[in-house]
Formats: C-alpha cells, sequence, structure tokens
C-alpha cells in the first residue's frame, strides 16, 4: 500500500485469493467490508505506525503502547469487517503476551502482517469493484445496441469495424 501524504489516495500493490473464495461463497468481497471508511481510516494509521516503528528504535514504554495500539486496531478492524474476514484476520493475527515486552523486531513483524493482509483485502475490493464497472458497462452497451433501430449507430461510435461497417461514402 503506498500512501501520498499530499492526497488521501491508496495505491494497492499486493494481490489476495479472498476475492476468488468469496465469489465461490456467491458474496461479493465488497460486501464483506462492512465499514470500508473505517477499515481505510486503520489501515492508514497502521501503515503510518509501521514507518515510525522502522524509523527509530522503541523503549519499552513504546512498544507496550504499540502492543497496545496493535490490539486495539485489531479489534476495531473486527468491527468493520463481516464474520468470514473477522475469522481470517483472528486466525492469522497472533495476539501479543500480557507478561512480557514485544522487541522491536516483534513489533515489526506484526505491524507488516497486518498492513499486509489490509493491502491484500483493499486490492481485492479494487478488483472486485473493478469487475462489476466492466460489467455494469459492458450490459449498458448491450442495452444500446439491443435498442437502436437497424443502420443507426451510438454517436461516437467508430465505423469500418466488424460491427460498424462504413457507409462507402468518404465525406
Amino acid at each position: 500500500m503506498t500512501i501520498n501524504p499530499d492526497d488521501d489516495n491508496i495505491e494497492i500493490l499486493a494481490s489476495t485469493a479472498d476475492e476468488t473464495d468469496a465469489e465461490a461463497d456467491g458474496q461479493s468481497l465488497t460486501d464483506l467490508v462492512e465499514q470500508p471508511a473505517k477499515v481505510m481510516r486503520i489501515g492508514t494509521m497502521i501503515k503510518q505506525l509501521l514507518e515510525e516503528v522502522r524509523a527509530a528504535p522503541l523503549d519499552d514504554a513504546s512498544r507496550n503502547r504499540l502492543r497496545d495500539i496493535h490490539r486495539t486496531s485489531i479489534r476495531e478492524l473486527e468491527d468493520g469487517l463481516a464474520p468470514e474476514l473477522r475469522e481470517e484476520l483472528e486466525r492469522l493475527t497472533l495476539p501479543f503476551t500480557e507478561d512480557s515486552i514485544p522487541s522491536d523486531g516483534e513489533l515489526r513483524i506484526a505491524q507488516a502482517q497486518l498492513v499486509g493482509w489490509l493491502e491484500g483485502l483493499f486490492h481485492g475490493i479494487q478488483t472486485a469493484l473493478f469487475a462489476q464497472q466492466m460489467a455494469a458497462r459492458a450490459q449498458l452497451e448491450q442495452m444500446r445496441q439491443g435498442a437502436l433501430p437497424p443502420g443507426l449507430q451510438v454517436p461516437g461510435g467508430q465505423r469500418g469495424g466488424p460491427s460498424h461497417p462504413g457507409t462507402g461514402q468518404y465525406l
């Protein structure tokens, strides 16, 4: 996930098999994220935290704080997800123990794992939305083609192609 600090655009670079799992169950991946704005906000925050953890060494207090933030972030993410994704997230994220302070490395790994999972989720949502958009365009085009009488074409359509034969006139 690449976040441009100058705007709110997030570019997703990872992929996941979640969209095929959801489609096989007859449910769109976009339907599995019940609160997309909340999930995006938390994802952006987690990404920023990962950058901070990479940039500076952490003392015991900051590692404890980051452990608590990580736990809270997962709980908040789960609130915005459908049960299927919630269960997957629970299976993939291992909780930190209360009796010991996690190391910088443990925190980096946990944050990177969560960021990677979110990137896959966002990529799956983008793919599902793109597929829905393409299907809607194709359906609209079919409706337009079926609604026109023979010999007429949609304004802006190209002539000379197999579905739009030319008239033979140059002007």
